[in-house]
């Protein structure tokens, strides 16, 4: 919550500091400024022209007098709104109606929860609507389930989908099955629909190169030979990461 009360009031005095330059370069008045302003924040803030409308009555010349105004009066607001916003009212000011925590109870109580054999992911049916084969719209690294290679301890780095295309193999109770067949290894797997289609999302290509040292401690092997992390992936920073899933759901 700091950061983002932080980075909010930089955002309002950059839109503050970005709208008197436009009306000087312009040569506009008050009524211009107030427009720039609320435009800059509109997808930060939700208010308008008519919630500053008091400002166009007075007689501003000097801009930046508006700059300062904003700069004094916001730190006042951010420093009371600090002071009051700690862990202890958290429960007190949630609407019950949508306590996140119940929200995430009575979504998760209604889930499936069996996991890809692969990769550990759970199942996104819900109990209701499950009809058929157990199924997500993405699956992850193998490697994040412990995978690894036979006789080695080298971490897979394959995505379910990218595996079930591949000839490469699997061994279940001394058995060895196809990957493109992994149906026929029976029980658990048989009852999954993994989609052949190589997709892989940039979120998990972060997640692991991010929490690589973590996993390969967890698991006391690592990323590596059979299992090497693809250069291409050291390239996602977090926020591709989190707009990856904002473009799937």
């Amino acid at each position: 919550m700091k950061e983002n009360i932080k980075l909010l009031q930089q955002k309002i005095m950059d839109a503050a500091h970005e709208s008197t330059e436009h009306v000087q370069v312009n040569s506009g008045d008050v009524g211009l400024w107030l427009k720039s302003f609320t435009q800059h924040l509109s997808d930060e803030l939700i208010f308008s022209e008519k919630d500053l409308s008091g400002v166009k009555h007075d007689d501003v010349d000097d801009f930046n007098l508006l700059k300062d105004v904003i700069r004094k009066e916001l730190s006042a607001i951010i420093s009371d709104i600090s002071s009051t916003s700690n862990e202890n009212v958290f429960d007190q000011k949630l609407d019950p109606k949508f306590r996140p925590d119940e929200l995430l109870i009575d979504h998760f109580c209604q889930c499936c929860w069996v996991q890809c054999p692969f990769c550990g992911v759970t199942c996104t049916n819900t109990i209701e609507n499950h009809h058929g084969d157990h199924s997500v719209p993405f699956h992850r690294v193998a490697g994040l389930k412990g995978r690894c290679y036979h006789q080695t301890d080298d971490l897979s780095a394959d995505f379910c989908t990218s595996l079930v295309t591949s000839e490469k193999q699997f061994r279940i109770s001394d058995k060895w099955f196809k990957c493109n067949d992994y149906r026929s290894a029976g029980g658990v797997y048989a009852d999954w629909s993994i989609t052949p289609d190589k997709s892989k999302l940039p979120y998990w290509k972060w997640f692991v190169c991010r929490f690589q040292k973590d996993l390969e401690e967890y698991y006391d092997r690592k990323f590596q030979g059979h299992g090497e992390i693809p250069d291409e992936w050291r390239k996602h920073d977090k926020p591709d990461a989190i707009l990856s899933l904002d473009k799937c759901f």
